[in-house]
């Protein structure tokens, strides 16, 4: 990732780091989403995004339907980053996106990493970030609180989900989510997937092995002869023998 570089806002002149998203000194907003390839942040009036290169492309739709923030509880403001239709939070910097927009970033994501073949290993955290104090958000659509997971449970990211409706990013998570995938972040968790499933296959074949062995001093449920049958060999055995 590029060095964070020292600017200068420009409604107060203060000295503003390059990933700062406000001013400290007058609260101005320095960063905006506006990178149609990482959904990164970008300082206001960039051209280029300062994470991966790509032309800036971000238009604010006006008009459109009332949601509020999960987390401020202020309205959000929906924006077109390049052709994906965003939610995005003034103050927090956090961004909603609904259900079927997900996928089909996450879809196009991978596909544009398989045909560049550009993608590296994906890294892996040595641990993850956790809030201090865990707050759980509420759907900004159904209302209902959202379930807090890691995205495709190995990425080292938490999000909040609504099955029913969409997915709720801090801010920057949506581009960590980015970089993840395109280091191949979804097939690990695939074969990530298919060994836990594996895993858990050869766990019932050894369970069932073992309820097949019997213990001592017990009789197994199979191996356990009716009483009638036993009774009946029996009179047929003492009627052979008195003949």
């Amino acid at each position: 990732m590029p060095a964070v570089e020292t600017l200068n806002c420009p409604m107060c002149g203060a000295p503003v780091q390059s990933d700062a998203a406000n001013c400290q000194h007058c609260g101005a907003r320095l960063a905006t989403g506006a990178c149609p390839s990482c959904f990164g942040l970008m300082f206001v009036g960039a051209k280029f995004c300062s994470h991966c290169g790509a032309a800036a492309a971000r238009t604010e739709v006006p008009g459109t339907a009332h949601a509020r923030c999960p987390r401020c509880e202020l309205e959000m403001q929906q924006v077109e980053v390049g052709t994906t239709s965003l939610r995005e939070c003034d103050r927090c910097h956090g961004v909603w996106v609904d259900k079927s927009t997900l996928e089909q970033i996450c879809t196009n994501t991978e596909k544009q990493s398989a045909l560049l073949g550009n993608a590296e290993p994906a890294a892996v955290a040595s641990e993850m970030e956790f809030e201090k104090s865990i707050r759980y958000l509420p759907c900004p659509i159904c209302k209902q609180f959202m379930n807090r997971v890691q995205f495709a449970n190995c990425s080292h990211v938490i999000v909040d989900v609504c099955k029913a409706h969409g997915t709720w990013f801090d801010k920057d998570e949506l581009r960590r989510i980015i970089e993840f995938i395109r280091a191949g972040g979804m097939q690990m968790a695939r074969e990530h997937e298919i060994k836990t499933l594996e895993t858990r296959r050869e766990r019932l074949l050894e369970e069932q092995r073992a309820d097949r062995i019997p213990l001592p001093g017990t009789v197994q449920e199979n191996q356990i002869f009716d009483l009638n049958d036993v009774l009946v060999a029996a009179s047929n055995l003492w009627h052979w023998i008195k003949k």
